[in-house]
């Protein structure tokens, strides 16, 4: 099936107790076991099935379906938020004493759990600039269990080189980990060499901005097993789940070791589940993803020309104008357009992203992305925002940036909220 057609009808196509066509939502916690020995399979991962919500549910099983189908993984978890599958990826395969290589363009709340919380629990991030792939090798270490980037970084907008840096990992047995959250549709990061997708579905997955959610995709092409003593987590008894091995105990469910493990240990453990009810709506979200991310891209392309016209404008940060290094690297991995975020510069600084904020009357002042809504946000003038100087080059936040996300409505309507902004500004 093709992508419009996977958001639709993958994981579900009535529920065979009621023939509802609408993914019902399985507000439940527990599951009726039909005996002793079908509920000994179930624990012992001799066949998949549901246990407990906190571990998986079927409403949640359509999502991760879906999803899977759609990025053209193996399998896929749903989370209680974008943060947790962020955590999550790193952790299931990251422990104290080891070492993980990062992109330095990263979302702000990636890039404090990573060189803050990370540090805390003994997992030292080592970052690196993406403009310099060959860096990530020299990174890499024998402690060193995964790369981990950004497609398309929020708010500094250079993509990713997926390809360049997946085919480094991939020589020293290290697997690329990929934030897609800027980029669903648009961007297939697994097709181009990543071995794990991360989302915050809470972003374009849902659209509709009501809830907050999380995905990590396994996309089943990394050899676990060959990389031996690297993952000792994979490749040894695990003492966590009576001693499975988990290349092993996942051979007869398929290429999942990895998010089998992240499952039933951390998921478990940790208890970041997403819900029944938030998964149905980021269902309804899934079944127009195409739709809006073109839209999306078309809009955000004529806001991004609009700006650069402007006098007070010194600068537009978007994938289609940027230098042609980085142009070039849009259009191989944006295959369906460059998305809606967009950053620019106003030459007059703080005060003037202050002034076009409060000028706003379409666009929502918020702190979220991906909403089908548009959206504004000046970094400098949020007190959330207390970056050093060095956080600043890496995400590419400065005094006069202004990051926006373009939304779905007229763009008529988008381009005359922002030329009377700026003009008031």
């Amino acid at each position: 099936m093709k992508d419009e057609t996977i958001v639709l009808h993958a994981g579900h196509r009535r529920d065979d107790s009621t023939t509802s066509v609408a993914v019902p939502i399985y507000q439940t916690t527990s599951y009726q076991f039909d005996s002793t020995e079908h509920a000994s399979k179930l624990f012992s991962l001799q066949e998949l099935g549901n246990i407990y919500t906190r571990i998986m549910n079927p409403t949640c099983s359509v999502l991760e379906e879906r999803m899977t189908k759609l990025e053209g993984g193996a399998a896929a978890m749903a989370l209680s938020s974008g943060q947790a599958a962020s955590a999550i990826a790193v952790q299931n395969i990251c422990h104290a004493g080891d070492n993980f290589v990062s992109s330095t363009d990263l979302y702000g709340g990636t890039w404090n759990l990573f060189s803050n919380t990370f540090k805390e629990m003994g997992i030292e991030c080592r970052f690196v600039d993406p403009a310099k792939p060959e860096e990530f090798e020299n990174a890499i270490d024998e402690n060193t269990r995964c790369i981990y980037a950004e497609t398309l970084p929020n708010p500094k907008l250079q993509v990713f080189p997926i390809g360049e840096v997946a085919k480094i990992g991939n020589s020293h047995n290290v697997p690329l980990i990929v934030d897609n959250t800027a980029a669903p549709y648009i961007s297939k990061p697994i097709q181009h060499g990543a071995n794990i997708v991360v989302y915050s579905t809470t972003k374009y997955i849902g659209g509709h901005g009501v809830s907050i959610g999380g995905l990590i995709i396994d996309g089943g092409n990394f050899d676990w097993a060959a990389a031996g003593d690297r993952f000792k987590m994979l490749n040894t008894p695990d003492a966590s789940y009576h001693g499975a091995i988990w290349t092993e105990a996942a051979k007869p469910l398929g290429p999942i070791a990895y998010i089998l493990r992240a499952r039933v240990i951390l998921l478990r453990d940790l208890g970041s589940a997403m819900s029944p009810f938030n998964a149905f709506t980021f269902i309804q979200g899934l079944e127009t993803l195409p739709l809006r991310m073109e839209r999306h891209c078309e809009n955000a392309k004529k806001v991004a020309e609009f700006l650069e016209k402007n006098e007070k404008v010194s600068r537009v940060i978007y994938p289609s104008l940027m230098e042609e290094e980085y142009f070039s690297r849009a259009k191989k991995y944006l295959e369906n357009g460059f998305g809606a975020l967009l950053g620019f510069e106003l030459k007059d600084g703080v005060e003037a992203g202050k002034k076009f904020i409060d000028n706003l009357k379409l666009f929502y002042h918020v702190a979220n992305i991906g909403d089908a809504r548009s959206l504004a946000i000046h970094p400098s003038s949020t007190t959330h925002s207390q970056l050093s100087e060095k956080e600043q080059l890496s995400t590419g936040v400065t005094p006069g940036y202004v990051r926006l996300s373009i939304g779905i409505e007229h763009i008529d309507d988008i381009l005359e909220d922002l030329d009377q902004a700026l003009s008031n500004s």
